[in-house]
């Protein structure tokens, strides 16, 4: 069933919002500065493309100077935010588009903090 669901949200959602990451890794890119905030536009949209089977957890190894990468994070974070909530309720007008609103709402969760975190398959352990 996942596979479906990845298939049906990689044709209708997955590429717009993982061509929008990537247009913010290649703004971000362009600075050396903006380079770790790239790779984290780049993992968003890997995510973005097959998000079902899949999560984001917390990241044990992660560094602790991700707070202050948030806080540089709010631009292009925000605007892929409003995007992945927009979504997110017209998804969830229809019976058929619900769970796909609610991908939509984990993504969107994620899209204001990446840092710390890993993308993993659902049933694989900490």
């Amino acid at each position: 069933m996942k596979t479906i669901g990845n298939i049906l949200w990689f044709l209708f959602t997955g590429v717009w919002t993982a061509l929008g990451w990537l247009f913010w890794a290649f703004v971000l890119a362009i600075t050396i500065v903006g380079l770790p905030f790239a790779v984290q536009c780049v993992k968003l949209a890997r995510f973005s493309l097959w998000p079902f089977g899949r999560e984001a957890r917390r990241d044990p190894d992660a560094s602790a100077l991700g707070v202050i990468g948030a806080v540089f994070w709010i631009i292009p974070g925000m605007l892929m935010f409003l995007s992945y909530a927009a979504s997110g309720l017209l998804l969830c007008l229809t019976v058929i588009g619900f769970p796909f609103g609610l991908q939509a709402f984990k993504l969107a969760g994620l899209a204001l903090a990446p840092f710390g975190k890993k993308i993993v398959k659902v049933n694989a352990p900490m």
